[in-house]
């Protein structure tokens, strides 16, 4: 069997991330080079003359037009924080090399901070990716299928109608032999209206999709995409379709990482994050040696998120 080049990249070593992480400086001079990569700008007036200084251990930038004052921190989603940066960019690294991902758990071991710490830090990371994956597009031959998190509760509802299964739309862009290139997973009812606002979002209107025969995907066409619907007659024959191949795979290791993962997460609150993880990471997967550097980018520029933010998912 041909190996699979994607999967045994050599991707970042966690030696030479050490060599050019394994700092507080040195993580530091990589965030202000990411934010700041054509030089300082003032991010209340635009200015680009500025003094600098230290305070407390702290370097601030000075703008010489307003006097506004910053830090490389400030206005990131690492504002304010308390943890070192080493800690930050240890986070992005775990998440960001891992092949399924890894649980606020085990994060909290590996960082050696409280669960609370690790859990927050996790969330923020992952809201960064749920931001940047946002305006995700896809184009040409889309597989999609409706799915679901969770499973049935004792007691309650079986099937789609279980209390604790959240409805989301897995979406696949392969190539013309079906080979898959990204991915666009997003959490909604299947509703016309629903499918009508993912498409015209998450579609190019020069978009093929090929779907089961779910009555509401039909309205993709609404985003100007084309469709070809098949009736499957059911779950374990839509697994036995070539059409399907690409979405099947992705679902199925899409189970596999929450499975061998997370023991438990609030579906209905924070569902779209660990789906937008799970989309980030595949969706770059080309080049593991520089997704460090894309997350740092992306962190630089998403906006804060405090505590009772995040947890309100």
């Amino acid at each position: 069997m041909e190996i699979n080049k994607i999967q045994f990249q050599k991707g970042l070593s966690m030696a030479e991330f050490m060599e050019n992480y394994g700092t507080e400086d040195k993580c530091h001079a990589a965030l202000v080079a990411s934010r700041w990569s054509a030089g300082f700008v003032c991010a209340k007036c635009g200015g680009t003359h500025h003094s600098t200084f230290v305070r407390k251990g702290l370097h601030y930038w000075q703008c010489s037009m307003c006097r506004e004052q910053t830090t490389a921190n400030c206005r990131t989603i690492f504002h304010i924080t308390k943890l070192p940066l080493t800690h930050w960019f240890l986070g992005m690294h775990l998440l960001s090399q891992s092949k399924n991902s890894i649980s606020a758990l085990e994060l909290k071991r590996h960082l050696g901070v409280r669960y609370k710490t690790a859990w927050l830090l996790k969330h923020k990371l992952m809201q960064v990716m749920t931001v940047r994956e946002e305006s995700r597009q896809l184009d040409g031959r889309v597989e999609i299928d409706d799915t679901y998190l969770g499973g049935e509760l004792p007691g309650g509802k079986s099937g789609r109608d279980s209390e604790n299964k959240v409805p989301f739309i897995a979406a696949v862009q392969t190539t013309e032999t079906g080979d898959p290139l990204f991915v666009c997973l997003t959490k909604l009812e299947f509703t016309k209206d629903a499918i009508v606002q993912w498409a015209k979002k998450s579609l190019c209107a020069s978009a093929n999709v090929i779907s089961d025969g779910l009555w509401c995907f039909r309205a993709v066409t609404e985003s100007g995409a084309t469709h070809e619907r098949t009736v499957t007659g059911g779950v374990l024959a839509c697994v036995k379709l070539e059409k399907f191949r690409a979405v099947n795979t992705l679902l199925g290791n899409l189970k596999t990482t929450f499975s061998g993962t997370y023991h438990a997460f609030d579906f209905s609150k924070y569902a779209q994050r660990y789906l937008a993880e799970f989309q980030y990471r595949l969706n770059r997967r080309f080049d593991l040696s520089v997704i460090l550097v894309r997350m740092l980018r992306a962190s630089s520029v998403t906006s804060p998120h405090p505590e009772h933010v995040i947890r309100a998912g």
